[in-house]
């Protein structure tokens, strides 16, 4: 009997040897293929008959696994190599549960069932069903034959955890669980350790998980939920502040909801707990390239050791070379092509760079273009990140913070804001204390701001000529702005000085174009000057910007009929502020529109619902129009008329001059008809 048995338990041992050669021939080979994410294995009890064995096969690959990149994936996403066991490590640089873009709602990542891998249990399945021997491999040196399918049956309990090994399975804990949808494995750490075995991080605040709250934020990302991701980040960083990985995931919603300088903090929290985190570094790269810091995204893209990202390096390269000629362009003056670098540098790849908005609105002021200026203002944003990575960068010289103020500054002075612009450039001062350019600029706010205060005093004391010289003296510090020529322009008109008046209100109205004092000034003084073409010319810009003003609107009335004299047109009868005169005989009518100017009739009917309507924006034509004969026909009780001008659709608006039909409109919109009324107004 025992000469029969001895060959049984000796064929039992070497088919177990054999199974646990070939399998472990099998996971030294994934892992020459593989780098492992993380630097070390522990699995279950140290009874367990592979500890020794799986610990020595995997040695060879933690020391390639620290630059945490997921090598084995082509460029498609779909992972080409052999899967990899992955463990828990909080200082290895692949972070449980990390998100990368890819894993944005709108990335669509899919990986070859033969070759899938569970971050969150350390789950491991073959690359093909007939590669590895069959059955489970348990304690007890039994093999429970299962056939060629994917997955055991049936595990064998050995510790906490699992690691699927080959076809069976080598189990912690017990039962077996499903892969989480999360795909990261939980967080243990080395210095816990009780009989070999890792202890997971003690949960705080009640009994609450942090990777659990970490999985349900990462589905909401996955999502597209970026303010309910971050709120779940937020309580995941609370549970467990020291994990890296949750600050990356962080950043990944702050991304999304666009919150770029604090997706840059968390980033940079990331690398603080693990200096080694490669892809935080990637990121934080990329965020500092489209915040503007070209120099640190350097660092962080070209991280020491590690192949940088050809499509960033790319945009690295354009941004350099084009912020390289705008700081030559703009130290020569040439605010033309300042402008255009500046702007091939945001399209480049640096768009959400407050320091190139920055600069933008500084060449646009520089080229009298102060209305573009004040459009691309709101995203000079003051908000740079302050932390040690960044808070001395510089922009043409001068630290980032402080070139934001002293835009900011410029911009308050072009808007006549003097007290703002000596605030801004103050603060840029004391930021950036020993910038010549801010010190220059600062001395000629106050000098111009003193300036404006003391012509601004002598010409409410009605001393003009005095008052001419202060702003004259302001000039002379800022020659670009617009609110000193226009306070200048009025004492010349004071001063009975017309001419001088209109030259410098035209050098206002080319640095601000909208500028209505400058307008009301100019027009008033070319009035004086007998120039009603031009004088008709500022008053209808006047009444497109001030619809509602009277005395805009008289103005305009009486320039028009000077205008009409001049040029040897009848006058009679023009009033300023007439209503819509009705007409019903066939004389009467014309008469009325054989009268000086245009007539514009409106042909309706009383019971007409839209006639209704056209009525009440009639007579506000009538007063924003004053030059203009505003006439109305109700043909139904002036069917002569209605015949005449052969009108059988209501309403009907029809424009003459002299007498003359000059233009029809069926039913038109109030933009259309105001738009011809304006037309013939002029």
């Amino acid at each position: 009997m025992s000469a029969k048995i001895k060959p049984e338990l000796g064929s039992l041992s070497d088919r177990l040897r054999n199974t646990l050669s070939y399998a472990e021939a099998y996971c030294a080979a994934a892992n020459d293929v593989n780098k492992l994410d993380f630097r070390e294995l522990v699995l279950g009890s140290p009874v367990s008959p592979l500890r020794t064995r799986l610990t020595t096969a995997t040695a060879t690959s933690s020391s390639s696994s620290s630059s945490g990149s997921a090598s084995g994936r082509n460029s498609s996403g779909f992972n080409s190599n052999p899967p990899r066991i992955s463990y828990s490590n909080p200082n290895s640089n692949r972070h449980s549960g990390e998100l990368s873009a890819e894993s944005s709602p709108s990335a669509n990542r899919s990986f070859e069932p033969a070759h899938t891998r569970s971050d969150s249990t350390g789950s491991l399945t073959s690359p093909a069903s007939n590669v590895l021997p069959t059955g489970n491999i348990c304690p007890s040196g039994r093999i429970l034959k299962t056939g060629m399918t994917r997955r055991s049956a049936k595990t064998d309990v050995l510790g906490s955890g699992s690691v699927n090994y080959g076809h069976g399975s080598i189990m912690r804990g017990g039962l077996s669980s499903k892969p989480a949808l999360d795909a990261s494995p939980p967080v243990f750490s080395r210095r816990l350790m009780v009989g070999g075995e890792p202890v997971k991080r003690a949960a705080v605040s009640g009994g609450s998980d942090p990777e659990e709250v970490k999985r349900m934020g990462n589905e909401s990302y996955r999502k597209g939920n970026f303010a309910e991701a971050l709120s779940l980040y937020d309580k995941a960083i609370a549970l467990s502040p020291g994990n890296a990985a949750y600050h990356f995931n962080r950043a990944a919603a702050l991304m999304g909801l666009r919150r770029l300088v604090e997706a840059a903090r968390d980033c940079e929290q990331a690398i603080g707990l693990d200096p080694g985190y490669v892809r935080a570094h990637h990121r934080l790269g990329s965020l500092l390239l489209s915040l503007g810091h070209i120099e640190n995204a350097r660092r962080h893209i070209c991280f020491s050791g590690h192949q940088p990202d050809s499509a960033e390096m790319q945009k690295l390269q354009s941004v350099e070379k084009h912020m390289c000629k705008c700081t030559a362009a703009r130290r020569g003056g040439d605010w033309r092509n300042t402008l255009r670098e500046v702007e091939a540098a945001i399209a480049s790849g640096a768009d959400s760079s407050p320091q190139l908005c920055a600069s933008r609105a500084e060449a646009l002021l520089k080229l009298y273009q102060l209305d573009d200026a004040v459009l691309v203002s709101p995203s000079i944003h003051i908000s740079a990140p302050s932390s040690h990575l960044h808070s001395q960068s510089k922009i043409f010289g001068m630290l980032i913070e402080a070139y934001l103020y002293f835009v900011r500054s410029q911009i308050e002075l072009a808007k006549g804001r003097f007290e703002g612009a000596v605030t801004a450039i103050e603060k840029a001062g004391q930021i950036d204390p020993r910038n010549v350019e801010i010190a220059v600029l600062l001395s000629n706010v106050r000098l111009v701001g003193r300036a404006r205060a003391r012509g601004n005093d002598l010409f409410k004391s009605e001393r003009f000529t005095e008052a001419c010289s202060a702003y004259g003296e302001g000039l002379k510090h800022d020659p670009s702005n617009s609110v000193l020529y226009c306070n200048r322009a009025a004492c010349w008109f004071k001063l009975g000085m017309w001419e001088r008046s209109v030259d410098d209100c035209n050098q206002a109205l080319r640095i601000q174009p909208n500028y209505i004092k400058a307008l009301l000034r100019r027009a008033a003084s070319n009035s004086k000057l007998e120039r009603w073409s031009e004088a008709v010319r500022d008053y209808e810009m006047l009444r497109r910007e001030l619809p509602d003003d009277k005395e805009v609107a008289e103005s305009l009335f009486h320039a028009h009929v000077a205008l009409k004299k001049s040029r040897g047109e009848e006058v009679h009868n023009m009033k300023f502020g007439g209503e819509v005169e009705s007409v019903s005989g066939l004389e009467q009518f014309r008469a009325a529109v054989s009268s000086p100017g245009a007539s514009v009739v409106h042909f309706k009917t009383g019971s007409n619902t839209e006639c209704k309507q056209a009525s009440p924006f009639l007579d506000t034509l009538c007063a924003r129009y004053p030059s203009i004969n505003f006439l109305k026909v109700d043909i139904e009780e002036s069917a002569s008329i209605a015949h005449a001008e052969n009108v059988r659709i209501v309403p009907t608006f029809k424009i003459y001059k002299k007498g003359a039909r000059v233009k029809e409109m069926i039913c038109p919109s109030p933009e259309v008809l105001e738009s011809s009324v304006r037309h013939y107004s002029i």
